[in-house]
């Protein structure tokens, strides 16, 4: 790609911003050293505006705009229900799960499980979800990164992969996750308004110049069939999208998992200055999530009916980003598509730091680290865990749809991880032993159904699994006398009425959305 001089100014403008913003906010003037509190949850000091702003950029990176406009090119509007579904996900996160998060005054979902369960169930998630983040999260989002800088600007894949490993680690390192936190505010508005434009780019070429509005009409009559939500049984991404099952199965145990359970995305929530900021801060994260698929879904329809001439479904956005986003412009997406990755790579690597140091590293050394011993802890860790991404992620470069490969991958644990944390929240019956035991049927389940029954939608499989984990553990609990079983008290979920209003209005935009393209 021809890069302009404007183009240059522009991102080079982007990446001064960043790293001025990280570095600012990462200033520390108090005598004493940074506490694990200042480093990992932003001293609990977020504002509702960057938690929600922090949360959608950490959750969109080069995997939503590059992976999910290569499944809009192949499956269409059907997998926007990932993004509209997680906004609903997220009312019901804010209401019933971060209420028992803040009152435990947690650092991690690990530790969640300690006071739970036991110091066993802590121990093992803490191992997997290190693993998951660095030899999945982290790794695809370097490649699909990197994966983008080579095909539009031309730099070899792992310069590029090291490129954007670099750029992360120059700010989040150092601030932990209050420089994330509050460059992630920037990230956004790069990101969406940078998005938009290449959408509006291609809706516009579609309507051969007759505007962006003209385009998208232009474009549902084109392939009528790319806008259909719900897919038939003859559709060949049915197998990925099952149908009224995607709206109503397994995709909310899929999400649960990922909005509920994971450190990635509650540790903005735990580090709210109160309740209620946590829960207005997810709730404009799930109207933003609205907004989402016109970014991330709608170019590669767009590609699809511009006939691309890519060869993986992967390649549509690059591929529009070259070809219709005029010159003196780029700069402005080029910085979009940066922005959501290094903000991913960015909270990515300090909730692995987080696990790592406070539920490994500080279980057998918790008598012996100083505050200033378990930051440095959390700083060396996080330059660990995205040098061995780095690493690894060339190796990825053989798939082709890499959001379809992370979300089957991460829906042989999700039923487990879910069940785990809904009788944990919810049913204090639930004994340490059955949740546990019944948990470690989701891998070999999940495995055995792929196998057995290879015409069984993945969504569809993660439900079933996860039906068969509850049956378990439910049996398992019975079966053992009751320790101190206690009722969660419902006070905690009591919402203020703003909170109310603003999920009416996420319900009736997700109705209105359902309805026009059911």
């Amino acid at each position: 790609m021809n890069l302009t001089v404007l183009d240059v100014i522009i991102f080079s403008l982007y990446c001064v911003i960043i790293l001025f913003i990280g570095l600012w906010v990462s200033r520390w003037k108090g005598k004493q050293s940074r506490t694990a509190s200042d480093y990992f949850l932003a001293s609990r000091a977020l504002p509702w505006w960057v938690i929600g702003a922090s949360v959608i950029a950490s959750n969109i990176s080069a995997e939503q705009f590059i992976g999910m406009s290569g499944s809009g090119f192949v499956a269409g509007i059907a997998i926007a229900t990932y993004e509209w579904i997680a906004a609903a996900m997220l009312i019901i996160v804010a209401k019933y799960f971060i209420p028992i998060y803040l009152k435990l005054n947690i650092y991690t979902m690990p530790e969640f499980l300690e006071r739970r369960y036991d110091i066993r169930v802590k121990t093992i998630m803490a191992f997997f979800w290190l693993l998951l983040y660095v030899f999945v999260n982290l790794t695809s989002v370097l490649y699909l990164g990197g994966l983008t800088l080579k095909t539009i600007l031309g730099i070899p894949l792992l310069w590029a992969i090291v490129l954007l490993a670099g750029f992360s680690l120059a700010y989040s390192v150092w601030g932990g996750l209050k420089a994330v936190a509050w460059t992630d505010v920037v990230q956004v508005i790069f990101l969406v308004l940078g998005g938009l434009f290449t959408t509006a780019m291609a809706l516009n070429e579609i309507s051969n110049g007759g505007g962006v509005f003209r385009g998208f009409v232009d474009l549902m009559h084109q392939v009528p069939d790319k806008f259909n939500l719900i897919l038939s049984k003859d559709n060949p991404s049915y197998h990925q999208l099952p149908g009224i099952r995607t709206i109503i199965g397994g995709l909310w145990v899929l999400g649960f998992s990922y909005w509920g359970c994971s450190q990635y995305i509650t540790q903005r929530a735990l580090a709210a200055k109160d309740i209620h900021h946590a829960r207005k801060g997810l709730l404009f994260a799930g109207y933003l999530k609205i907004l989402l698929p016109l970014i991330v879904v709608l170019p590669g329809i767009a590609a699809f009916a511009l006939n691309a001439d890519i060869q993986k479904p992967d390649e549509a956005y690059p591929w529009l980003l070259m070809t219709f986003v005029p010159a003196g412009f780029r700069g402005a997406a080029i910085a979009a598509l940066f922005a959501a990755i290094v903000s991913s790579l960015s909270s990515m690597t300090n909730s692995a730091a987080t696990i790592f140091t406070m539920d490994i590293v500080g279980q057998y050394r918790k008598q012996s680290l100083t505050s200033g011993q378990t930051v440095l802890v959390g700083r060396g860790s996080a330059v660990l865990f995205i040098l061995i991404a780095v690493i690894i992620a060339p190796f990825l470069s053989s798939l082709q749809q890499v959001f379809q490969f992370i979300q089957e991958f991460t829906g042989f644990v999700s039923p487990a991880i879910f069940a785990l944390f809904f009788f944990g929240l919810f049913w204090k019956r639930a004994t340490s032993d059955a949740v546990f035991y019944a948990s470690l049927l989701s891998i070999p389940l999940g495995f055995g159904l792929k196998y057995l029954a290879p015409g069984l939608p993945f969504l569809d499989r993660i439900a079933l699994v996860f039906i068969v984990i509850c049956v378990v553990a439910i049996l398992l609990s019975l079966r053992t006398k009751a320790a101190g079983e206690e009722s969660v008290k419902t006070e905690l979920f009591k919402t203020s009425t703003g909170f109310a209003i603003g999920s009416l209005g996420i319900m009736a935009l997700l109705t209105a959305l359902y309805v026009m393209f059911w």
